[in-house]
C-alpha cells in the first residue's frame, strides 16, 4: 500500500557519528484526507479499486523487469489514489511540494517547470494542485552526469545518455509514465526545525495517468534511487490508524523506528526480510510460510506463498500503496472456503459496482452491522514462528450497509507475487530494519504514537 498524506508536522533530528544518522518522525494524512465529499463507504469502494490496479501494476512491473513474462494490459488508475504522501521543500529557496510515500518505488523524482511541450501536457493531465517545481528558482539544483552511481545503477524502464551528458530516464509504473532528467537538490525536511538534506531525484513530468493533486513520488524501496538507500537509514517503520478514520499515521526513520520505545497491545515478532534473487528488487520481501483461521492452520503449501522462484517470480512483499492483500490463487481458495464456512452469512450475489472490487462479500441480516458480527482472526505465518494475528476489522470491510466484503483478493494472473495491504496493517507498527534485514511488527493502537 502506497501511503497518502500531506505531513502537517515533521520533527527531524539529524547527529553526525560515524557517518550521517537520520532520525525523524512524519506525520502521515489519510490517502483521501482531502476528499471530505466522499463518504466511507465511497472511500472503501474507491481504494478497492484502485488497489486492484495497483497490485496489476505491481506484477506487470516484475514481470517486464525480468523480461520472462510479457506485460499483461494493466486497469488504469491514478497513482496518488492509495498513497500516503508527505511535504517536503525541494531546492534553495525551499519549494514545498507533496510527494507520495511508497515503499515499492525508489526514484524520488517531483514535476518539473520545463520548457517542453510535453512536460505542459503532463503537468494539465496530471492536475496537481501545487505549481510546478522551478529548478531556476534554485541555487542548489545541478543536473547528474551520465558518470554519476544513481544513473549507472538506476533501474528504469529506459535511459538516455546521448544530450549533453545528463542521464534522460522514463519510468513505467504500469499505467502510468514518468520522465524527466536526474539531478541533485537540497531536499528541506521539517515545520518547527528544518534540516536540509542532498539527494539524486528525477526532475520530470507524468507523460501518463495521474497523480490526483500529488506533485510526484518519495520512494522507499531498498532501491539504491530511494530516500533509504541514499541516505543509509539503517531502518524506518510506520502506524497506519484504521482506514475508515482518515486519520495521520507516523512514519519514523532511524533511532526512532523502535517498536519497543512505544506502547504495543502485543508482542513483538521479528522475520526476515528476503531478496529476489533474479533482480535488485524494488520491494520487501517476507518469508510467509502458512495462513490460519482462528486456530485452524489452512492447507496452503508454504512454496505458494513466500518462496521467490529462480526466475524471480512469486514470493509475498509488504506494500505501503495497496490498500488490500492480495494472495496467490491456491492460497485465496483455502481462504476463501475457510471464511465461508466460519461466517455462516449468505454470500452476497449482486451486480452493481459495489461487487467489483471484491471477491467475496456477504449479505449481513436487515439493520445489522458489520462490527455487530464475530468472526475468527486471519492470521499470516512467517518463517521463524513470527504470527500476525489479523481482527474482523484488518481482513473484512463494509463498503455500503448491509454488506460485507473480504479485504483479500487473487494475485493478478502472471507474476503470482503475494501483497500484504494497508487494511491488514492498520493498527499494526512494522519496521523494516534495513541494515539486518529483519520486518518486524507488533500490534499498536496507532494514535497513541
Amino acid at each position: 500500500m502506497a501511503l497518502h498524506i500531506v505531513l502537517p508536522v515533521l520533527c527531524l533530528t539529524v547527529a553526525v557519528a560515524h557517518g550521517l544518522s537520520i532520525d525523524f518522525r512524519a506525520d502521515l494524512n489519510h490517502p483521501y484526507a482531502g476528499r471530505s465529499s466522499l463518504s466511507t463507504g465511497d472511500v472503501i469502494i474507491h481504494a478497492a479499486r484502485a488497489s486492484k490496479a495497483r497490485a496489476a501494476r505491481i506484477n506487470a512491473r516484475l514481470a517486464r523487469v525480468l523480461g520472462n513474462l510479457s506485460a499483461a494490459d494493466v486497469p488504469v488508475a491514478p497513482l496518488s489514489d492509495q498513497g500516503h504522501s508527505l511535504t517536503v521543500g525541494i531546492g534553495t529557496p525551499p519549494q514545498p511540494r507533496t510527494l507520495i510515500v511508497d515503499t515499492g518505488s525508489d526514484l524520488i523524482w517531483t514535476q518539473c517547470s520545463m520548457l517542453s511541450r510535453r512536460t505542459r501536457t503532463a503537468a494539465s493531465a496530471s492536475r496537481q494542485r501545487e505549481p510546478l517545481y522551478e529548478p531556476r528558482r534554485s541555487s542548489s539544483f545541478a543536473y547528474l552526469p551520465c558518470s554519476d552511481r544513481l544513473c549507472q545503477e538506476g533501474q528504469f524502464s529506459y535511459k538516455n545518455c546521448a544530450r549533453n551528458n545528463r542521464c534522460m530516464y522514463d519510468e513505467l509504473y504500469g499505467s502510468a509514465e514518468a520522465g524527466g532528467v536526474l539531478a541533485s537538490e537540497t531536499f528541506t525536511f521539517g515545520v518547527n526545525a528544518k534540516v536540509s538534506l542532498p539527494l539524486g531525484f528525477g526532475c520530470g513530468a507524468l507523460s501518463a495517468g495521474d497523480l490526483v493533486g500529488a506533485s510526484g513520488l518519495m520512494g522507499l524501496s531498498p532501491g539504491i534511487m530511494s530516500l533509504v538507500s541514499q541516505l543509509s537509514v539503517p531502518r524506518f517503520s510506520y502506524c497506519l490508524t484504521p482506514f475508515a478514520e482518515r486519520k495521520t499515521s507516523p512514519l519514523l526513520f532511524g533511532a526512532m523506528a523502535d517498536l519497543r520505545r512505544y506502547r504495543t497491545t502485543g508482542t513483538v515478532q521479528t522475520t526476515s526480510i528476503l531478496r529476489n534473487p533474479a533482480m535488485e528488487t524494488a520491494y520487501y520481501y517476507v518469508p510467509l510460510v502458512g495462513l490460519s483461521l482462528g486456530t485452524k492452520r489452512l492447507d496452503v503449501p508454504a512454496t505458494s506463498l513466500g518462496m521467490i522462484k529462480p526466475d524471480g517470480s512469486g514470493g509475498t512483499i509488504v506494500d505501503s500503496g495497496s490498500t488490500m492483500s492480495y494472495l496467490e490463487e491456491t492460497a485465496f481458495r483455502a481462504v476463501k472456503k475457510a471464511v465461508v464456512e466460519a461466517v455462516r452469512l449468505p454470500v452476497a450475489n449482486g451486480t452493481d459496482e459495489d461487487y467489483d472490487d471484491y471477491e467475496l462479500c456477504f449479505a449481513l441480516p436487515t439493520g445489522v452491522a458489520m462490527e455487530a458480527v464475530k468472526t475468527p482472526p486471519l492470521v499470516l505465518h512467517f518463517d521463524g514462528g513470527a504470527a500476525m494475528t489479523l481482527p474482523r476489522d484488518n481482513y473484512f470491510q463494509e463498503p455500503r450497509a448491509g454488506l460485507m466484503c473480504l479485504a483479500v483478493g487473487t494475485s493478478p494472473d502472471g507474476f503470482g507475487v503475494s501483497i500484504i495491504g494497508n487494511v491488514q496493517q492498520q493498527n499494526m507498527h512494522v519496521l523494516f530494519d534495513v541494515r539486518n534485514q529483519k520486518f518486524s511488527f507488533a500490534p499498536t493502537k496507532c494514535d497513541d504514537i
